[in-house]
Parts: structure tokens; C-alpha cells; sequence
């Protein structure tokens, strides 16, 4: 039998190399793995927390798919869909809103960190992590990818699910996370976490020129041309490292050590890299932002299929229940 898989970003700003990096690639892996179905939504209720502009939040989701398209997800072999197109999950999140402890969601290390950086707390930040275990339950998924740094979301929504199975019943699927210890944490420009709302991001789809300039604005120490280099402390290396084979690697660590070796030579042949990469991936990106009714023809198609699985669901819920 099949594992269902399944993942969601929030489009809350122009995708970049940390998610591509860090869950996008394992995600266009998954699609061709025979044991594998996968399920991959854009959250874009989640990102009603952050995001109160409406014209931006259109454009930001469509954008997520063009992406995830342009990279190479075949929606034949994946599901890629907006989670608006399956609003049954708001109904499920109140139902298993009822059956959750206010202690469990204290606890949460996401809604503390984001009272800590000023973010002002509202239902919706509180009540993030509730929608979040709808969004897994009522697919029957299975597994989960996240980072090591996520599992605590895991966690929460195999608490919730258990709560409601002992109340009603043996009903939804109980999900294992599949966490990828080999991810690591993708630096940004400034040597923190690449995140949007860090602005230290390289985007995968800037042009030619924004790419060189966040490419070229990556911190390093203050170590001369001449000078001995440690590259792995270097966010450049790091970076380099993602799409350089053994031999380059080596090589690159080699002039690093031996001194003679700027950073502004790492930095041009981090550039040289990325541009090779993301050149095919940046022409297949032109062509759905050419057709925007192809890429909406595809999420309301993957939409559809999801939303089937999603009422069997919340209709077995409901009856669970007593909703009549």
C-alpha cells in the first residue's frame, strides 16, 4: 500500500534557495518514489496570520505553484493544490478545536518564538498549530516531512488525533513525521536561517542581476586575499556545497586552506553555480507566469482530487460526532 505524503508552504513572499534547499527538493523527489502519494498544498488560510493584503496573497500563491512547477513537479505524479480549494478543513480544525488542551498549544514553541520577535498574538497564531493537524488528518496521511526543528508541529497533531480516536473512535489515520536529519539549516546572506522574514534570502527566480547582488552581499569575516581560510565556517562554501560535485568541493576547500583565495572568487563560483542550475528551471518559470489559467487549470484540477478525499473524511467525522 501507498503512504500518503503530505506537505504545505505558506506563500508569504517570493520562494528562495532555503526553500528549495531545505524541503523542495526532497518534495519533487517524493513524486517519483513507487511507494509514495503525494499531497503538497499551498497554504494560503495559514498565511491570513501574516498576510493581510489581498492582491499580494493572490499573487504569492500562484507564484508558489509557478515555482514548484518550474522546478519540476509533474502534477500527474503529485498533487499540488491551494489549501482555500479545500475548505472543509476549516471545519474539521473546529472540530478538533474542541478536543484541544490550551495547555498543548502554550506550549508551542512557534507561537512563543513569534511573541518574542514582536509578532502581536491573535487567535488565528494561537490556534495556527489546530489547522495545522486538520491539514494532515483529513488527507489519512501518513507521513509528514519536516525538519528537526518542526517535529514538535508532529507532535501536536498526533496529540489531537489520538484525543479524538479515544473519544469517537479508531477514525483518523495517526502520521509519523519523516524527519531528514541529512537537511541541514540553509544559510542566508547575514549567517542566519535563509528566511523570508529575515530578508536574507537568494531568491530562485530574480533576474540575473538581483541573484549576483544577494549572491555578492553573503557575510564573511574579515580575513585578506592572502590569508588561510576555514571554509566549513564559511556561508559561502556551505552554500557552494549544494551544487558542486565531490571533486569541485574538495577543490574549492583546498583554496580556502592554502590561502591566495578571496571570498570574492568563492562568491563568483557560487554564482557561476546557481546560474547553471536555475537557468532550464528559470525559462520553464517564464512559461507558466506566460499562462496563468494553465497553472489555475492544474490547482483546481489537483484541488478537486483532494477535496474528494477530504469530505470522506469530514463526512466520517461529522457522523462520528452527531452532526446531523
Amino acid at each position: 500500500m501507498k503512504k500518503r505524503v503530505l506537505s504545505g508552504i505558506q506563500p508569504s513572499g517570493r520562494l528562495h534557495l532555503g526553500n528549495y534547499l531545505g524541503a523542495m527538493k526532497q518534495h519533487i523527489a517524493a513524486q517519483d518514489v513507487a511507494d509514495r502519494e503525494c499531497y503538497y498544498f499551498i497554504a494560503n488560510y495559514h498565511s491570513l496570520t501574516s498576510l493581510r493584503d489581498r492582491d499580494q496573497l493572490r499573487e504569492l500563491s500562484i507564484d508558489v505553484a509557478r515555482t514548484y512547477l518550474a522546478l519540476g513537479l509533474d502534477p500527474q505524479k503529485a498533487l499540488i493544490f491551494l489549501q482555500s480549494h479545500v475548505p472543509e478543513v476549516c471545519e474539521l480544525t473546529w472540530i478538533l478545536s474542541t478536543l484541544t488542551p490550551m495547555g498543548l498549544l502554550q506550549r508551542c514553541t512557534s507561537y512563543k518564538d513569534k511573541l518574542a520577535k514582536g509578532i502581536p498574538a491573535d487567535h488565528g497564531l494561537f490556534a495556527y498549530p489546530v489547522l495545522q493537524a486538520a491539514d494532515i488528518l483529513i488527507y489519512n496521511s501518513h507521513l509528514v516531512p519536516v525538519g528537526a526543528d518542526q517535529k514538535q508541529h508532529i507532535e501536536v497533531c498526533r496529540d489531537i488525533a489520538q484525543r479524538f480516536n479515544q473519544t469517537y473512535g479508531e477514525l483518523l489515520v495517526i502520521p509519523d513525521p519523516d524527519i531528514r536529519p541529512d537537511v541541514a539549516v540553509i544559510p542566508g546572506t547575514d549567517g542566519q536561517k535563509m528566511s523570508k522574514s529575515y530578508k536574507n534570502t537568494i531568491d530562485l527566480f530574480g533576474t540575473p542581476k538581483q541573484l549576483k547582488s544577494q549572491v555578492m552581499s553573503i557575510v564573511t569575516d574579515s580575513k585578506g586575499l592572502e590569508e588561510p581560510k576555514d571554509p566549513d565556517t564559511c556561508h559561502v562554501y556551505n552554500l557552494y556545497k549544494y551544487f558542486a560535485t565531490d571533486a569541485e568541493q574538495t577543490e574549492m576547500a583546498a583554496r580556502y586552506r592554502a590561502g591566495g583565495y578571496g571570498y570574492g572568487h568563492a562568491k563568483l563560483a557560487l554564482l557561476e553555480k546557481l546560474e547553471s542550475f536555475l537557468q532550464p528551471h528559470r525559462d520553464r518559470y517564464q512559461y507558466f507566469l506566460d499562462r496563468p489559467d494553465e497553472v489555475m487549470d492544474i490547482l483546481q484540477t489537483c484541488g478537486q482530487k483532494a477535496r474528494a478525499v477530504a469530505r470522506e473524511t469530514v463526512n466520517n467525522v461529522r457522523n462520528a460526532v452527531g452532526l446531523i
